[in-house]
């Protein structure tokens, strides 16, 4: 969870997005395979299909950090690639895809942390969206943009974790961070054989 702190802009701003980031990661705590890859809504997500999501979105943007934007849209390839980085490729399992995660997340905060939110540079075009043409932003638009991606997909994956089995986001992270039992929190312990147990 991100305390409250007297934080710089792109401080505060990553650290909102690490909070995020750990909403999605703590989704998988105590599920088993089927489960993470199951799609109770009426949807075709998954808390596994999210996961890979941002795996794909985090490599995007450490290669976005470091080469620049694309001033191009994408082309059916790249729309195909980004659909199907919601469904984890072949028999990928949930650790697999936590492992990656996990080794991407501190790279894509660094990324995120040698960027001046001042400076100039572009938004991609977004066809879905209507926009044609890269649009001059300032990086601090792409930082809390991705504030944005990654809050909704943290939503998504908490409401299809109720739908699965009840449990809350909030308890998950604070149980995966070691948190000690006191008045108002009771640690999740994971059951045996899932996931992250």
């Amino acid at each position: 969870m991100y305390a409250p702190a007297q934080d710089t802009e792109l401080d505060g701003c990553i650290a909102y997005i690490d909070q995020q980031l750990e909403a999605l990661r703590a989704c998988a705590h105590g599920l088993t395979e089927e489960q993470a890859h199951s799609t109770p809504c009426r949807s075709a997500l998954s808390i596994a299909g999210l996961l890979s999501h941002a795996v794909y979105g985090m490599r995007q943007y450490i290669r976005r950090a470091v080469d620049g934007p694309r001033l191009e849209a994408p082309d059916p390839a790249g729309y195909a690639a980004f659909e199907a980085s919601f469904a984890p490729e072949g028999s990928r399992s949930v650790p697999e895809i936590l492992d990656e995660f996990d080794e991407l997340r501190p790279a894509y905060l660094a990324a995120l942390g040698s960027l001046d939110p001042a400076a100039g540079t572009f938004e991609p075009p977004a066809p879905w969206a209507g926009i044609y043409e890269p649009q001059p932003i300032r990086w601090r638009f792409a930082v809390v943009h991705q504030i944005q991606e990654f809050a909704r997909h943290a939503g998504h994956a908490d409401i299809i974790l109720e739908q699965i089995d009840g449990a809350h986001v909030p308890v998950l992270a604070l149980s995966r961070a070691g948190v000690p039992a006191n008045d108002v929190f009771t640690p999740f312990g994971a059951p045996a054989g899932t996931i992250t147990a």
